[in-house]
């Protein structure tokens, strides 16, 4: 590769602050597997099944439809960064309760969808409608949504 190529982005992932030198075509999601974050994934590639899902500044992304030098400055979290000290977090913990972890490749994405939308201030419960809507950008092929569902409600 073209050294001129390259160019240098600073971000924090996961708390930790990073410095990557890459190419200004690669995908976050790419750089996130590079930097061994493996809950990305690269399924798709268009950003089809939300399995790639991150927050960037508490926002839900498909990381491989949003380029690594948009980051630029801004923290990234991924379900690594979920863990303290090497427990789950709330919502990962309920997941795992509700029986709602099927094979793990879209589970991640939906933990991260789920923690930026249960962050964000409301009045009352969310209904089964709004929760589906809040999770239409996630797709799993392994599951009916039931257990998702009652995972979620049990968040809050």
């Amino acid at each position: 590769m073209n050294a001129k190529a390259l160019t240098t982005v600073n971000y924090h992932i996961n708390g930790v602050p990073r410095q990557l030198t890459l190419s200004p075509a690669m995908s976050l999601a790419e750089v996130l597997r590079a930097e061994g974050l493996l809950s990305v994934k690269l399924g798709c590639h268009v950003g089809k099944y939300g399995a790639c899902t991150v927050l960037v500044d508490d926002v839900a992304i498909d990381s491989f439809l949003y380029l690594a030098i948009w980051a630029q400055g801004k923290t990234i979290r991924t379900v690594e960064g979920e863990l303290t000290n090497g427990i789950a977090s709330k919502i990962q913990q309920t997941y795992v309760n509700n029986d709602a972890v099927q094979c793990g490749f879209y589970i991640p994405g939906l933990i991260m969808a789920t923690t930026a939308f249960l962050a964000k201030p409301r009045t009352e419960p969310l209904s089964i409608k709004q929760i589906r809507h809040r999770l239409a950008g996630n797709l799993c092929r392994c599951t009916g949504y039931q257990m998702i569902i009652d995972a979620i409600q049990h968040c809050e």
